[in-house]
């Protein structure tokens, strides 16, 4: 339920919307004041009264019922508090009869959500730098989907560039077929080190490559043949990193799929009168919004990075008629989506206001930036695979009879690179410590897979669960742990409002943290009746919701830890 707008409802306040009311009620500090609370003071101009008086007038004409059980008014706040049984009661029967849809909403019902995200490079490494995009746009494809939009997930490959030339010239020069298939993804990436090494004292190798990428682009047999044969060697070597991670993507479309449909996008810039000159380049002047110029062509004719994404965005509009088109890119290029976003509304397309950069924090290493170049580089499945042993280790020195241990490890192991991602706000950078992603203490997914496996065992000793009891007067703990649970919806909603997953895995953390809490200070299995009833359905709600929530990170709680 939707407790703010139940309220606002049931609100008599003249002249406000109940959207106005709804947004103006907030959460009080302290639960013993309540559960709910109106400020008043905004509304003392309007009324020409006190908030006191108000609050209290306010108080007088609100209708008690099995919802609400009390308003207060208090130094110019009125103040709400929720029915405690009756929470409970709505709560865990939603919970029990819609299981794993628990959470779930049909709001976005007929409207497409195309998701940008991941965005690998042909024959590059999957790096750590890749974890944030991947695993942000992978688990806002679930959260949209979860809330009955279709979700489009794309993966807009880095399949066009003078970096295949380089790597076509390296493979002339230093590799062979045996090696490259033998080393897959890192014997690429050892060619393209090599490259640019020798280029320091040998620059003729810079125009032996551009050579090698123009007979790519002029459909040289012999050129694409290698390229092709690298792309499925990396998309090979990516799909094993994904489904590790539980990514999945609609759409392959890269760079160069969209070679052929940038002449239709410059042609209309020139009709519009909206492509100038200006050292032999195109370009679309944007001085008037307080941004450089967007580069369309260069001076040699070739495209760039903005003209392909302009015509990407043009085909997904016509393609999926999508509500709004997400780009989780990195925040460095703030820039560049601002410019060509601006472009497309000059050009006409009322759309480019549904255009959206999810903007992320970059990912450092603890002695510096990392570069493909230089080789200075840590793989993500490395990482994975880390943390998948240490997991083991521990499982090993904690409980070395526990069945299935390989696959648990996995479970925990994975988890925690995902979680690792997903729990800060999106924006913040990341100085990547392996100390900390293999930490499983604190706020973690660890914890919260602990907690679901103490959960499971309660339940599994409890036997078979009561289907009729009695809600009993609840604690303030239980209190606590209901209305956790009854907030997830509104988790997943503010995760979609604001593009943050760190909404529905700070919820998870809360959620185990009043779980736990509620385990430890009071009685289930050793109670009797309504109480131990209720405690068991308790119980069994929070490792659903837990469930749940994990799930739209893309992350598995195991059963047993």
């Amino acid at each position: 339920m939707d407790y703010k707008r139940y309220i606002a409802e049931r609100l008599n306040v003249e002249g406000m919307r109940v959207e106005e009311l709804s947004e103006a009620i907030i959460l009080p500090p302290n639960t013993e004041m309540g559960d709910y609370a109106l400020p008043c003071f905004k509304f003392a101009k309007t009324f020409r009264k006190s908030p006191v008086l108000i609050a209290q007038g306010l108080k007088e004409t609100y209708p008690l019922d099995d919802v609400i059980g009390s308003v207060e008014a208090v130094n110019g706040y009125l103040n709400f508090k929720v029915n405690r049984r009756g929470l409970a009661k709505a709560t865990l029967e939603e919970i029990e009869r819609e299981g794993d849809l628990y959470g779930s909403s049909n709001e976005g019902n007929g409207k497409t959500i195309c998701i940008d995200y991941s965005s690998v490079n042909i024959a590059k490494p999957f790096h750590i730098g890749h974890l944030s995009t991947t695993v942000i746009g992978g688990a806002l494809y679930r959260a949209y989907r979860f809330f009955g939009y279709h979700a489009v997930g794309i993966n807009h490959l880095g399949d066009y560039g003078t970096q295949f030339g380089k790597l076509i010239a390296a493979f002339k020069h230093w590799g062979n077929k045996e090696q490259v298939e033998k080393g897959g993804i890192r014997a690429i990436n050892d060619l393209y080190i090599r490259f640019h090494k020798e280029a320091e004292t040998h620059p003729e190798l810079e125009d032996e490559a551009r050579g090698y990428f123009k007979f790519i682009e002029e459909g040289d047999p012999e050129c694409n043949q290698i390229f092709e044969w690298f792309k499925e060697i990396t998309m090979r070597y990516v799909d094993e990193i994904y489904q590790m991670l539980d990514i999945r993507f609609d759409s392959y479309a890269g760079e160069r799929f969209y070679t052929d449909k940038m002449e239709p996008v410059v042609a209309e810039l020139k009709e519009k009168g909206l492509l100038v000159e200006s050292q032999g380049a195109q370009i679309v002047n944007l001085d008037a919004y307080n941004m450089p110029p967007c580069i369309i062509l260069r001076s040699d004719g070739a495209s760039l990075y903005a003209t392909r994404d302009m015509a990407a965005a043009i085909y997904r509009k016509k393609t999926y008629d999508f509500t709004k088109c997400l780009y989780v890119v990195a925040y460095q290029q703030n820039l560049h989506f601002k410019q060509f976003f601006k472009v497309l509304e000059l050009m006409g397309k009322e759309w480019a206001k549904d255009l959206v950069h999810v903007a992320y924090g970059m990912v450092s290493l603890e002695e510096g930036a990392m570069s493909t170049r230089k080789g200075n580089m840590v793989f993500l499945e490395d990482v994975i695979h880390r943390c998948i042993e240490k997991a083991q280790k521990v499982i090993e020195e904690k409980n070395s009879s526990l069945e299935n241990k390989e696959e648990v490890a996995k479970i925990v192991g994975t988890g925690a690179v995902i979680f690792s991602a997903l729990y800060n706000n999106k924006i913040k950078d990341i100085v990547f410590s392996y100390d900390k992603v293999l930490s499983f203490e604190g706020e973690t997914s660890v914890y919260v897979q602990y907690t679901c496996a103490r959960a499971n065992s309660v339940l599994q000793k409890a036997g078979e669960l009561p289907k009729n009891y009695e809600i009993p007067e609840l604690s303030l703990e239980e209190f606590e742990l209901v209305k956790a649970l009854s907030s997830f919806r509104q988790a997943i909603s503010d995760c979609l409002e604001k593009y943050e997953p760190c909404y529905i895995a700070r919820f998870a953390v809360d959620v185990a943290q009043k779980f736990n809490k509620f385990y430890f200070d009071y009685k289930i299995l050793s109670e009797t009746g309504d109480t131990r009833a209720f405690r068991l359905a308790l119980t069994k709600a929070t490792l659903q919701v837990l469930k749940n929530a994990f799930a739209l990170l893309g992350i598995g709680i195991p059963e047993k830890m």
